[in-house]
Protein backbone atom coordinates (compact mmCIF):
# COMPACT_ATOMS: atom_id res chain seq x y z
CA UNK A 1 0.00 0.00 0.00
CA UNK A 2 1.65 3.37 -1.10
CA UNK A 3 0.26 6.14 1.86
CA UNK A 4 1.99 9.73 1.88
CA UNK A 5 1.78 13.10 4.10
CA UNK A 6 2.54 16.26 3.48
CA UNK A 7 3.21 19.26 6.03
CA UNK A 8 4.45 22.72 5.70
CA UNK A 9 3.24 26.53 4.79
CA UNK A 10 3.51 28.29 1.89
CA UNK A 11 6.04 31.00 3.34
CA UNK A 12 7.57 28.58 6.43
CA UNK A 13 10.71 27.46 5.93
CA UNK A 14 10.13 24.19 3.91
CA UNK A 15 7.69 21.71 2.25
CA UNK A 16 7.97 18.12 3.23
CA UNK A 17 6.81 14.61 2.40
CA UNK A 18 6.67 11.27 3.69
CA UNK A 19 6.01 8.50 1.37
CA UNK A 20 5.44 4.53 2.51
CA UNK A 21 5.08 1.65 0.48
CA UNK A 22 7.53 1.94 -2.05
CA UNK A 23 9.30 -1.53 -3.01
CA UNK A 24 12.74 -1.45 -2.65
CA UNK A 25 15.51 -1.25 -6.36
CA UNK A 26 13.66 1.37 -7.52
CA UNK A 27 15.47 3.63 -9.88
CA UNK A 28 15.10 7.32 -8.29
CA UNK A 29 17.28 10.50 -8.36
CA UNK A 30 16.21 14.10 -7.81
CA UNK A 31 15.83 14.67 -11.74
CA UNK A 32 12.47 12.05 -11.95
CA UNK A 33 11.22 15.16 -9.19
CA UNK A 34 12.48 18.37 -10.44
CA UNK A 35 11.48 17.57 -13.87
CA UNK A 36 7.63 17.78 -12.65
CA UNK A 37 8.37 20.68 -10.01
CA UNK A 38 9.38 22.18 -12.82
CA UNK A 39 6.50 21.81 -15.02
CA UNK A 40 4.21 22.85 -12.25
CA UNK A 41 5.78 26.31 -11.83
CA UNK A 42 5.41 26.93 -15.49
CA UNK A 43 2.36 28.00 -17.76
CA UNK A 44 1.18 31.59 -18.45
CA UNK A 45 -0.54 33.02 -16.12
CA UNK A 46 1.66 32.57 -13.25
CA UNK A 47 2.41 34.69 -10.56
CA UNK A 48 4.91 36.79 -8.65
CA UNK A 49 5.76 33.97 -6.72
CA UNK A 50 6.66 31.80 -9.42
CA UNK A 51 9.61 34.10 -10.37
CA UNK A 52 11.17 34.10 -6.49
CA UNK A 53 10.58 30.16 -5.76
CA UNK A 54 12.81 27.87 -8.15
CA UNK A 55 11.66 24.15 -6.41
CA UNK A 56 14.29 21.75 -6.14
CA UNK A 57 13.82 18.03 -3.95
CA UNK A 58 16.40 17.15 -1.71
CA UNK A 59 15.82 13.59 -1.07
CA UNK A 60 16.46 13.30 2.73
CA UNK A 61 15.64 9.11 3.16
CA UNK A 62 14.54 5.63 2.03
CA UNK A 63 16.99 5.97 -1.25
CA UNK A 64 20.26 5.26 -1.37
CA UNK A 65 23.30 5.50 -4.48
CA UNK A 66 19.72 5.97 -6.23
CA UNK A 67 17.98 3.14 -5.49
CA UNK A 68 14.91 2.55 -2.72
CA UNK A 69 15.64 0.78 0.33
CA UNK A 70 12.25 0.05 0.77
CA UNK A 71 12.08 2.28 3.75
CA UNK A 72 10.25 5.76 4.17
CA UNK A 73 11.22 7.83 1.46
CA UNK A 74 11.68 11.55 2.59
CA UNK A 75 11.50 14.64 0.81
CA UNK A 76 12.31 18.57 1.33
CA UNK A 77 11.73 21.50 -0.72
CA UNK A 78 12.84 24.56 0.83
CA UNK A 79 11.16 28.18 0.07
CA UNK A 80 13.33 30.40 -0.91
CA UNK A 81 11.02 33.33 0.00
CA UNK A 82 11.18 32.06 3.92
CA UNK A 83 14.12 34.35 4.66
CA UNK A 84 11.76 37.39 3.53
CA UNK A 85 9.19 35.60 6.17
CA UNK A 86 10.95 34.18 8.83
CA UNK A 87 9.83 36.74 11.71
CA UNK A 88 6.28 36.14 10.60
CA UNK A 89 6.48 32.50 10.30
CA UNK A 90 8.68 31.39 12.98
CA UNK A 91 7.74 28.66 14.84
CA UNK A 92 9.61 29.81 17.77
CA UNK A 93 7.73 31.31 20.95
CA UNK A 94 7.57 34.86 20.86
CA UNK A 95 6.25 37.75 23.57
CA UNK A 96 2.66 38.73 22.89
CA UNK A 97 -0.84 37.13 22.26
CA UNK A 98 -1.91 35.58 18.84
CA UNK A 99 -0.40 37.11 16.15
CA UNK A 100 3.06 36.49 17.82
CA UNK A 101 5.47 40.05 16.30
CA UNK A 102 2.81 40.78 14.18
CA UNK A 103 1.12 43.57 15.85
CA UNK A 104 -2.82 43.22 16.27
CA UNK A 105 -3.27 45.61 13.15
CA UNK A 106 -1.06 44.00 10.85
CA UNK A 107 -3.18 40.61 10.93
CA UNK A 108 -5.01 39.29 8.07
CA UNK A 109 -8.48 39.99 9.27
CA UNK A 110 -10.35 40.18 6.15
CA UNK A 111 -11.37 36.54 4.54
CA UNK A 112 -11.78 35.99 0.65
CA UNK A 113 -14.56 35.30 -0.77
CA UNK A 114 -13.72 31.39 -2.46
CA UNK A 115 -11.07 31.10 0.01
CA UNK A 116 -10.63 28.78 3.31
CA UNK A 117 -9.55 32.02 5.21
CA UNK A 118 -12.96 32.33 7.62
CA UNK A 119 -14.52 28.80 7.68
CA UNK A 120 -10.66 27.75 8.92
CA UNK A 121 -10.40 30.89 11.28
CA UNK A 122 -13.96 29.46 12.66
CA UNK A 123 -12.91 25.34 12.64
CA UNK A 124 -9.63 26.06 14.72
CA UNK A 125 -10.29 29.52 16.54
CA UNK A 126 -7.61 31.10 14.81
CA UNK A 127 -7.04 34.96 15.49
CA UNK A 128 -5.15 35.54 12.59
CA UNK A 129 -6.51 34.49 9.32
CA UNK A 130 -2.38 33.94 7.81
CA UNK A 131 -2.50 30.38 9.95
CA UNK A 132 -5.27 29.26 7.72
CA UNK A 133 -4.18 30.48 4.26
CA UNK A 134 -0.23 29.45 4.77
CA UNK A 135 -1.44 26.05 4.95
CA UNK A 136 -4.43 26.45 3.00
CA UNK A 137 -2.50 27.65 -0.07
CA UNK A 138 -2.13 25.64 -3.46
CA UNK A 139 1.93 25.73 -3.00
CA UNK A 140 0.97 22.52 -0.97
CA UNK A 141 0.92 20.73 -3.99
CA UNK A 142 4.67 21.26 -4.44
CA UNK A 143 4.86 18.28 -2.48
CA UNK A 144 1.68 16.29 -3.99
CA UNK A 145 4.21 16.59 -7.74
CA UNK A 146 7.08 15.59 -5.51
CA UNK A 147 5.12 11.94 -4.48
CA UNK A 148 3.65 11.94 -7.45
CA UNK A 149 6.98 11.90 -9.75
CA UNK A 150 7.75 8.57 -7.31
CA UNK A 151 4.94 7.09 -8.38
CA UNK A 152 5.47 7.47 -11.98
CA UNK A 153 8.55 6.11 -12.02
CA UNK A 154 7.47 3.04 -10.68
CA UNK A 155 4.24 3.22 -12.97
CA UNK A 156 7.21 3.79 -15.66
CA UNK A 157 8.63 -0.15 -14.97
CA UNK A 158 5.57 -1.65 -15.99
CA UNK A 159 5.02 1.13 -19.10
CA UNK A 160 2.12 3.29 -17.75
CA UNK A 161 2.07 6.79 -18.52
CA UNK A 162 0.53 9.36 -16.89
CA UNK A 163 -0.02 12.55 -18.66
CA UNK A 164 -2.52 16.19 -18.17
CA UNK A 165 -3.07 18.99 -20.88
CA UNK A 166 -5.58 21.57 -21.01
CA UNK A 167 -9.08 21.46 -22.73
CA UNK A 168 -10.59 25.05 -21.71
CA UNK A 169 -9.79 28.01 -20.16
CA UNK A 170 -12.54 30.25 -19.35
CA UNK A 171 -14.31 30.06 -22.57
CA UNK A 172 -11.62 28.92 -24.97
CA UNK A 173 -11.98 25.25 -25.56
CA UNK A 174 -9.27 23.58 -27.75
CA UNK A 175 -9.83 21.38 -30.45
CA UNK A 176 -7.64 18.23 -30.07
CA UNK A 177 -10.04 15.79 -32.38
CA UNK A 178 -8.21 13.22 -34.27
CA UNK A 179 -4.92 13.73 -32.25
CA UNK A 180 -3.10 10.39 -31.00
CA UNK A 181 -2.14 10.89 -27.21
CA UNK A 182 1.70 10.50 -28.03
CA UNK A 183 1.67 13.41 -30.55
CA UNK A 184 -1.45 15.24 -28.33
CA UNK A 185 1.28 15.36 -24.97
CA UNK A 186 3.72 16.69 -26.87
CA UNK A 187 2.44 19.20 -28.26
CA UNK A 188 0.65 19.91 -25.13
CA UNK A 189 4.17 20.41 -23.39
CA UNK A 190 5.76 23.09 -25.94
CA UNK A 191 2.38 25.20 -24.81
CA UNK A 192 3.00 27.74 -22.54
CA UNK A 193 -0.73 26.90 -21.70
CA UNK A 194 -0.08 23.15 -21.81
CA UNK A 195 -2.88 23.12 -24.55
CA UNK A 196 -2.05 21.07 -27.72
CA UNK A 197 -4.35 23.15 -29.97
CA UNK A 198 -1.84 25.93 -31.01
CA UNK A 199 -4.75 28.84 -32.42
CA UNK A 200 -6.65 27.94 -28.62
CA UNK A 201 -3.61 28.57 -27.19
CA UNK A 202 -2.82 32.15 -28.34
CA UNK A 203 -6.74 32.51 -27.61
CA UNK A 204 -6.10 31.32 -24.01
CA UNK A 205 -3.56 33.77 -23.70
CA UNK A 206 -5.26 36.83 -24.91
CA UNK A 207 -7.80 36.23 -22.26
CA UNK A 208 -5.46 35.39 -19.17
CA UNK A 209 -4.23 39.17 -20.30
CA UNK A 210 -7.62 40.41 -20.46
CA UNK A 211 -8.31 38.99 -16.24
CA UNK A 212 -4.75 40.22 -15.60
CA UNK A 213 -5.69 43.51 -16.71
CA UNK A 214 -9.10 43.18 -14.89
CA UNK A 215 -7.97 42.53 -11.29
CA UNK A 216 -9.78 39.21 -12.03
CA UNK A 217 -8.82 35.68 -12.41
CA UNK A 218 -9.59 32.65 -14.70
CA UNK A 219 -10.45 28.84 -14.29
CA UNK A 220 -10.52 25.84 -16.95
CA UNK A 221 -11.12 22.37 -17.34
CA UNK A 222 -7.80 19.93 -17.60
CA UNK A 223 -7.53 16.38 -18.67
CA UNK A 224 -5.26 13.62 -17.32
CA UNK A 225 -4.61 10.11 -19.18
CA UNK A 226 -3.02 7.20 -18.28
CA UNK A 227 -2.03 4.93 -20.88
CA UNK A 228 -0.55 1.11 -20.31
CA UNK A 229 -3.10 0.02 -17.40
CA UNK A 230 -3.57 -3.58 -17.20
CA UNK A 231 -7.08 -4.82 -16.61
CA UNK A 232 -8.51 -5.13 -13.23
CA UNK A 233 -7.17 -2.33 -10.68
CA UNK A 234 -9.16 -1.25 -8.47
CA UNK A 235 -12.27 -3.59 -6.79
CA UNK A 236 -16.11 -3.48 -7.50
CA UNK A 237 -16.67 -5.47 -3.69
CA UNK A 238 -16.44 -2.87 -1.85
CA UNK A 239 -17.35 1.33 -2.33
CA UNK A 240 -14.32 2.48 -1.18
CA UNK A 241 -12.08 0.06 -3.29
CA UNK A 242 -13.20 1.37 -6.79
CA UNK A 243 -10.99 3.08 -8.29
CA UNK A 244 -13.00 5.76 -10.33
CA UNK A 245 -14.19 6.72 -7.22
CA UNK A 246 -10.40 6.94 -5.62
CA UNK A 247 -8.99 9.46 -8.28
CA UNK A 248 -12.29 11.41 -8.24
CA UNK A 249 -11.46 11.95 -4.73
CA UNK A 250 -7.59 12.85 -4.88
CA UNK A 251 -8.35 15.32 -7.96
CA UNK A 252 -11.50 16.99 -5.88
CA UNK A 253 -8.76 17.66 -3.34
CA UNK A 254 -6.71 19.94 -5.34
CA UNK A 255 -7.62 23.05 -4.54
CA UNK A 256 -10.09 25.04 -6.67
CA UNK A 257 -11.04 21.90 -8.32
CA UNK A 258 -14.91 21.72 -8.27
CA UNK A 259 -15.84 18.98 -10.63
CA UNK A 260 -14.84 15.94 -12.16
CA UNK A 261 -15.50 13.06 -14.74
CA UNK A 262 -14.54 10.14 -16.02
CA UNK A 263 -14.75 9.29 -19.76
CA UNK A 264 -17.77 10.77 -21.22
CA UNK A 265 -18.57 12.36 -17.59
CA UNK A 266 -21.89 14.41 -17.86
CA UNK A 267 -22.33 13.61 -21.24
CA UNK A 268 -23.84 10.41 -20.50
CA UNK A 269 -26.80 11.27 -18.84
CA UNK A 270 -27.51 12.98 -21.97
CA UNK A 271 -27.67 10.35 -24.61
CA UNK A 272 -29.20 6.77 -24.75
CA UNK A 273 -27.43 3.19 -23.74
CA UNK A 274 -26.47 2.38 -26.86
CA UNK A 275 -24.29 6.11 -27.26
CA UNK A 276 -22.74 5.08 -23.92
CA UNK A 277 -21.43 1.63 -23.54
CA UNK A 278 -18.34 -0.07 -25.16
CA UNK A 279 -18.75 -2.47 -27.15
CA UNK A 280 -16.48 -5.93 -26.35
CA UNK A 281 -14.38 -7.49 -28.83
CA UNK A 282 -10.98 -9.73 -28.87
CA UNK A 283 -7.93 -9.96 -30.68
CA UNK A 284 -5.50 -13.03 -29.78
CA UNK A 285 -2.44 -12.94 -28.29
CA UNK A 286 1.27 -12.97 -30.41
CA UNK A 287 3.62 -15.32 -29.56
CA UNK A 288 6.01 -12.53 -27.87
CA UNK A 289 6.55 -12.67 -24.01
CA UNK A 290 3.63 -11.05 -21.80
CA UNK A 291 4.87 -7.94 -20.47
CA UNK A 292 3.25 -4.32 -20.63
CA UNK A 293 3.17 -4.47 -24.47
CA UNK A 294 -0.44 -6.49 -23.83
CA UNK A 295 -1.91 -3.38 -22.91
CA UNK A 296 -0.14 -0.95 -24.91
CA UNK A 297 -1.45 0.69 -28.08
CA UNK A 298 -4.63 1.12 -29.81
CA UNK A 299 -4.00 -2.77 -30.88
CA UNK A 300 -3.67 -4.63 -28.11
CA UNK A 301 -4.33 -8.01 -27.81
CA UNK A 302 -6.75 -9.99 -25.42
CA UNK A 303 -10.17 -8.38 -24.85
CA UNK A 304 -10.72 -4.79 -25.56
CA UNK A 305 -13.32 -2.02 -26.35
CA UNK A 306 -14.17 -0.43 -29.88
CA UNK A 307 -14.38 2.43 -28.01
CA UNK A 308 -13.65 4.29 -24.38
CA UNK A 309 -16.83 6.51 -23.55
CA UNK A 310 -16.04 4.86 -19.94
CA UNK A 311 -13.12 6.39 -20.17
CA UNK A 312 -11.49 2.93 -18.71
CA UNK A 313 -13.28 2.13 -15.65
CA UNK A 314 -16.43 -0.41 -15.58
CA UNK A 315 -17.98 -1.52 -12.35
CA UNK A 316 -14.88 0.51 -10.56
CA UNK A 317 -12.40 -1.25 -12.17
CA UNK A 318 -9.92 -0.56 -15.11
CA UNK A 319 -10.75 -2.21 -18.50
CA UNK A 320 -7.09 -2.34 -20.04
CA UNK A 321 -8.68 0.85 -21.71
CA UNK A 322 -6.88 4.45 -21.05
CA UNK A 323 -7.85 5.96 -18.12
CA UNK A 324 -9.42 9.50 -19.37
CA UNK A 325 -10.44 11.64 -16.51
CA UNK A 326 -10.88 15.58 -16.68
CA UNK A 327 -11.46 18.26 -13.83
CA UNK A 328 -12.81 21.63 -13.76
CA UNK A 329 -10.19 24.17 -12.04
CA UNK A 330 -13.14 27.37 -10.61
CA UNK A 331 -10.97 31.28 -11.14
CA UNK A 332 -8.79 31.89 -8.18
CA UNK A 333 -10.06 33.10 -5.02
CA UNK A 334 -7.50 36.16 -4.49
CA UNK A 335 -8.49 38.94 -6.93
CA UNK A 336 -6.40 42.04 -7.45
CA UNK A 337 -9.41 43.78 -7.49
CA UNK A 338 -11.10 42.39 -4.69
CA UNK A 339 -14.72 41.42 -3.69
CA UNK A 340 -16.46 42.54 -0.26
CA UNK A 341 -15.99 40.66 3.01
CA UNK A 342 -16.43 41.13 6.43
CA UNK A 343 -13.81 42.13 8.59
CA UNK A 344 -12.87 39.11 11.40
CA UNK A 345 -12.70 41.47 14.56
CA UNK A 346 -14.96 44.56 13.57
CA UNK A 347 -17.73 42.92 11.56
CA UNK A 348 -17.33 45.85 9.08
CA UNK A 349 -17.69 45.57 5.64
CA UNK A 350 -14.24 45.74 3.76
CA UNK A 351 -12.88 44.31 0.40
CA UNK A 352 -11.25 41.74 0.48
CA UNK A 353 -7.25 40.91 2.05
CA UNK A 354 -5.22 40.52 -1.52
CA UNK A 355 -1.86 38.45 -1.21
CA UNK A 356 0.18 37.44 -4.12
CA UNK A 357 -1.60 35.22 -6.67
CA UNK A 358 -1.97 34.11 -10.13
CA UNK A 359 -4.27 34.97 -12.81
CA UNK A 360 -4.69 31.72 -14.16
CA UNK A 361 -3.12 28.23 -12.57
CA UNK A 362 -5.24 25.79 -15.24
CA UNK A 363 -1.56 24.76 -16.44
CA UNK A 364 0.12 24.20 -13.32
CA UNK A 365 -3.12 22.39 -12.20
CA UNK A 366 -3.06 19.80 -14.73
CA UNK A 367 0.44 18.90 -14.03
CA UNK A 368 -0.69 18.68 -10.32
CA UNK A 369 -3.49 16.57 -12.04
CA UNK A 370 -0.94 14.05 -13.03
CA UNK A 371 0.52 14.08 -10.06
CA UNK A 372 -2.55 12.78 -8.12
CA UNK A 373 -3.72 10.25 -10.62
CA UNK A 374 -0.74 8.96 -10.79
CA UNK A 375 -0.36 7.97 -6.81
CA UNK A 376 -3.92 6.74 -6.71
CA UNK A 377 -2.86 4.27 -9.87
CA UNK A 378 0.43 3.46 -8.07
CA UNK A 379 -1.36 2.71 -4.89
CA UNK A 380 -3.95 0.10 -7.06
CA UNK A 381 -1.29 -1.45 -8.98
CA UNK A 382 1.27 -2.20 -5.72
CA UNK A 383 -2.67 -3.39 -4.37
CA UNK A 384 -2.76 -5.75 -7.18
CA UNK A 385 0.56 -6.76 -7.35
CA UNK A 386 2.73 -5.65 -4.07
CA UNK A 387 5.77 -6.91 -2.78
CA UNK A 388 8.73 -5.61 -0.43
CA UNK A 389 11.25 -5.39 -3.91
CA UNK A 390 10.79 -4.32 -7.45
CA UNK A 391 11.44 -7.64 -8.59
CA UNK A 392 8.94 -9.56 -6.69
CA UNK A 393 6.68 -6.97 -8.00
CA UNK A 394 7.48 -7.81 -11.25
CA UNK A 395 7.33 -11.53 -10.86
CA UNK A 396 3.30 -10.63 -9.96
CA UNK A 397 2.73 -8.34 -12.18
CA UNK A 398 4.27 -11.04 -14.74
CA UNK A 399 2.21 -13.69 -13.88
CA UNK A 400 -1.15 -11.89 -14.18
CA UNK A 401 -0.69 -11.08 -17.42
CA UNK A 402 0.11 -14.89 -18.63
CA UNK A 403 -2.50 -15.82 -16.87
CA UNK A 404 -5.23 -13.22 -18.86
CA UNK A 405 -3.49 -14.58 -22.01
CA UNK A 406 -4.87 -18.12 -20.37
CA UNK A 407 -8.37 -16.70 -20.29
Amino acid sequence: MLRYLTAGESHGRALVAIVEGVPAGLYLTREHIDRDLARRQSGYGRGRRMQIEQDRVEILSGVRFGYTLGSPIALVVENRDWKNWADRMTPEPVDGQGGGRIPQGERVTRPRPGHADLVGALKYGHQDLRNVLERASARETTMRVAVGAVAKRLLDEFGIAVRGHVLRVGTVTADVAGLGYDELFQRAEQSEMRCADPEATEAMKALVDQARQAGDSLGGVFEVVVTGVPPGLGSYVHWDRKLDGRLARALMSIQAVKGVEVGLGFGTAERFGSQVHDEIAYRPYPGTPPGPGDFQGPDRPGFYRKTNRAGGFEGGMTTGEAIVVRAALKPISTLYKPLGSVDFYTKEPFQASIERSDTCAVPAAAVIGEAVVAIEIASAFLEKFGGDSLNEVRRNYLGYVQALREV
